[in-house]
């Protein structure tokens, strides 16, 4: 007859190796589905994966965070914003990824690309002092159009795990007055004419925030999936500051 402790140890075992067969995610690639294996790598990918990404460290222009040079910051008549930070290069690789994660309903994606957000996020203290100033999170909002067809705001959940893993609080601030065709296939100069007046303050959270500003400085991380030519971002940060005195600070998944 087994003892108590053998059969203790015994069905530890059993729930152990149950564990493992429900739960097959955590050795998944979020990405490819490929087993995922050991190692050092905190994103839920494999290692192939991994070394697809285009991390971008060094940064050209201060203004956008362009790892090339930039046409268009110099051209910018007012800017808004203080500056943006992305994590990767927009690359064949990475459009596939977000692709994915945006139109073709691959919603765990946002397990991958909302934690790679804290790249950009470090890459503004980059070489800085740490100021004492108040941290808040926001994002750009889409049309009710554009969320009944996706039935989600990627920027939205890219915001909230970056706010989840940095503890920083995340904020609604901003609807859109119109919907607007796809930025990507338009020009330079009609991003900027379509972007115009888009967005309005939504005044039914900024209580918290508006009291924050009121005790001493406050920066805001306005979070996107891609940055192009920053007419989005500028556009939303001057709303924002239409009714905020806060530094708006872009942190964008791809440039």
């Amino acid at each position: 007859m087994l003892k108590i402790g053998e059969v203790t140890e015994w069905l530890i075992r059993i729930i152990s190796r149950t564990e493992t067969l429900l739960a097959p995610r955590s050795s998944s690639c979020l990405v490819c589905g490929g087993r995922r294996g050991s190692g050092t790598i905190r994103l839920p990918v494999c290692r192939r994966c991994y070394e697809l990404i285009p991390w971008i460290h060094a940064v050209r222009c201060d203004r956008c965070g362009r790892h090339v040079e930039c046409p268009d910051c110099p051209r910018r008549k007012y800017t808004y914003f203080t500056q943006n930070r992305s994590v990767v290069r927009y690359d064949e690789h990475m459009k596939e990824w977000l692709a994915l994660y945006k139109y073709r309903g691959k919603e765990s994606l946002a397990r991958v690309l909302g934690p790679m957000l804290l790249h950009a996020y470090h890459l503004h203290h980059k070489g800085k002092a740490r100021s004492d100033a108040a941290e808040w999170i926001t994002y750009v909002p889409l049309s009710a159009q554009r969320y009944a067809e996706r039935g989600f705001n990627q920027a939205e959940q890219m915001a909230r795990e970056l706010g989840r893993l940095t503890g920083i609080p995340v904020i609604s601030l901003l609807t859109r007055a119109r919907h607007t065709d796809k930025q990507s296939f338009k020009a330079r100069a009609d991003r900027l004419d379509d972007m115009a007046g888009v967005f309005v303050p939504d005044l039914s959270q900024i209580a918290p925030i508006a009291l924050a500003c009121r005790k001493g400085r406050v920066r805001l991380y306005l979070v996107d999936d891609v940055y192009t030519t920053g007419s989005t971002f500028n556009e939303c940060a001057r709303t924002i500051r239409t009714i905020l005195p806060v530094h708006v600070y872009g942190v964008s998944w791809a440039r």
